[in-house]
C-alpha cells in the first residue's frame, strides 16, 4: 500500500553541464503545461537501475515555467545508481515523473529570511530567493561548497542577491560556521537550509544553543546521506524470523518492497515518517538518515525510516504485518 501519486509522460528536453559533477536536466511533461509548484517541491522520477524500475526525487530548479521542469543531479559513483541513469540520457529521452509536491514549510511573514546551502543542497533554494525576494529585500544566503568551481548557479543567485550572497568555499579556508552565522541574524529572522545530514546536525545544534525557536529553521536534506559510508547490512523480522541482505546501493524499503513485504511509504526521503518500522533489536548501529525523528528519538533506537536509513550489522525489526490479519 502507498499514497497514490499522480504521473505523467515527460520528454528530457534539455542537458545543461553546471559544474563538473551536477547536471541540470529540462523535462517537458506530455500532458500538461507544467504544474504550479510551492517553494521547495520536488518531483519523482522513473529510473532504471540495473535494468529494473525504480523512483528518485529531485527539487525543481526556481520558480515554475510555462511547460518546463528543471532538475539538477549531481553524479556521484557511490550512490544508488539514480544518477548514472540520468547522466547517461540524451534529448529526446522519455521519463516517467510524477506530479510536484513540497514538504517544506515557510512562513512568509517575517521581514528577515537567511537561507544555507551545503553543495547540491542549492537546488530548491534558488526558487526560495525568487519568491522571498519579491516580498523583502531581506534575504541573504550563505552557500557552503568545497570550491567555487562546485558552486551551481553561483552566477544566477550573484545576480538576484549581489552581496547578499556569501560562498563558503573550503579549499579557500572560508568554512561556514554556523554559531556565528545565526548570532548575527535578527531574532525573528527565518532559516531555510538546504544540504547534507552532518551539516543539518550542526544546523539544529547552533540553532538551539542560541536560543531560537525550532520551527523557525525550516529544511530539507538528502536522503542519501548519512553520518558513515553506506555498506551492505542484514534485516531480520521479528515475527517471521526471515533475514535478507541490504545491499549498498538499495534501501531497506526496496529490499522489503521486492519481498513481498509491502511498507507504506511516500516522500522516500525521510521527511514525512509514513514508512516508520518498529527496531526490535540492534547487533551493531542504526544510520539514521532521516529528518522525522528528533535527535533523541534517533538516540532511543525505537524505530527507524527504512526509505534512507542503514545500519551496521544487523536490525530486527517488526513491521507490524500479521499472517492471521484479515
Amino acid at each position: 500500500m502507498r499514497f497514490e501519486d499522480h504521473w505523467t509522460v515527460a520528454t528530457l528536453a534539455g542537458i545543461r553541464d553546471l559544474t563538473p559533477d551536477i547536471r541540470e536536466f529540462t523535462l517537458r511533461p506530455d500532458d500538461s503545461a507544467g504544474q504550479p509548484y510551492a517553494v521547495g517541491s520536488h518531483i519523482k522520477v522513473g529510473v532504471l537501475i540495473d535494468g529494473q524500475p525504480d523512483v528518485r526525487s529531485y527539487s525543481l530548479i526556481g520558480e515554475a515555467a510555462p511547460g518546463l521542469y528543471r532538475i539538477a543531479v549531481r553524479r556521484a559513483e557511490d550512490s544508488r545508481g539514480g544518477s548514472r541513469y540520468l547522466w547517461s540520457l540524451a534529448p529526446g529521452a522519455r521519463l516517467n515523473i510524477a506530479a510536484p509536491a513540497s514538504l517544506m514549510q515557510l512562513d512568509w511573514q517575517r521581514e528577515h529570511y537567511c537561507l544555507v546551502a551545503g553543495g547540491i543542497g542549492i537546488t530548491p533554494l534558488l526558487g526560495a530567493a525568487q519568491a522571498l525576494l519579491r516580498k523583502t529585500p531581506n534575504v541573504s544566503l550563505h552557500y557552503a561548497v568545497r570550491s567555487r568551481r562546485d558552486a551551481a548557479y553561483a552566477d544566477e543567485l550573484a545576480a538576484l542577491l549581489g552581496d547578499r550572497m556569501t560562498i563558503h568555499a573550503a579549499d579557500e579556508g572560508r568554512r561556514l560556521v554556523m554559531t556565528g552565522l545565526f548570532a548575527g541574524l535578527p531574532r525573528n529572522a527565518a532559516v531555510l537550509f538546504c544540504g547534507p545530514m552532518r551539516m543539518l546536525e550542526e544546523a539544529r545544534r547552533a540553532w538551539s544553543a542560541d536560543g531560537r525557536v525550532a520551527t523557525d529553521l525550516s529544511y530539507e536534506t538528502f536522503g542519501s546521506s548519512g553520518q558513515f559510508a553506506a555498506e551492505p547490512f542484514r534485516v531480520q523480522l521479528r515475527d517471521s524470523g526471515e533475514e535478507f541482505v541490504v545491499p549498498r546501493d538499495r534501501t531497506m524499503l526496496d529490499v522489503l518492497n521486492a519481498a513481498g513485504h509491502e511498507i507504506i511509504a511516500d516522500c522516500r526521503r525521510g521527511e514525512c515518517g509514513i514508512c516508520v518500522v518498529d527496531v526490535v533489536d540492534v547487533d551493531g548501529q542504526i544510520d539514521h538518515r532521516d529528518v522525522f525523528f528528533s535527535a533523541a528519538q534517533k538516540a532511543d533506537n525505537r524505530k527507524l525510516c527504512p526509505c534512507v536509513s542503514r545500519a551496521h550489522g544487523v536490525v530486527t525489526i517488526d513491521t507490524l504485518e500479521r499472517s492471521d490479519a484479515i
